[in-house]
C-alpha cells in the first residue's frame, strides 16, 4: 500500500517521516536507502544498506546483504517510477500548491488500486 505525506518547500524524506510520528509495529519490516541512516535507531525493523569503510573493501556477507536489500527495494523504486510517469515528481510542480496533496493522494489511490488488482 502506498501512503503519502507532504510538507511545504524542500524537505528531506527522513525529516518528513520523523515529523509524521507514524506508529511503527516492531514486526514491520522497513526497507530504506542510505538517506535513512538513523532510522534503525528509531525502528527495530529498519533495514538499510551497509556503507563501505574508507580505503577498505566491503566484506562479502555485507555485499550479499546489500544485494538482497536492493532486490527487495527495486519494487519501491518501480512505484516511484510510476509517480514520475504522472509527472508529479519528475520536475517542478507548477500548479496550485494547495492542490498538490490532493493530487498526490489521488495518484497514490490509483496506484494502490492497480497494485491490488494486478494479476
Amino acid at each position: 500500500m502506498i501512503a503519502t505525506a507532504i510538507d511545504k518547500g524542500k524537505t528531506h524524506d527522513f525529516k518528513l517521516l520523523k515529523r509524521s510520528r507514524l506508529p511503527w509495529v516492531s514486526s514491520q519490516l522497513c526497507l530504506a536507502d542510505r538517506g535513512y541512516q538513523g532510522f534503525a535507531k528509531r525502528h527495530a525493523g529498519a533495514c538499510t544498506p551497509t556503507q563501505k569503510p574508507r580505503n577498505q573493501p566491503l566484506a562479502e556477507d555485507e555485499k550479499q546483504h546489500n544485494r538482497a536489500l536492493a532486490r527487495l527495494r527495486v519494487k519501491v523504486e518501480h512505484v516511484i517510477r510510476r509517480f514520475k510517469i504522472f509527472r508529479i515528481f519528475s520536475g517542478r510542480y507548477r500548479s496550485r500548491r494547495r492542490r498538490f496533496g490532493l493530487r498526490l493522494n489521488l495518484i497514490a489511490g490509483l496506484l494502490n488500486y492497480e497494485l491490488a488488482h494486478a494479476s
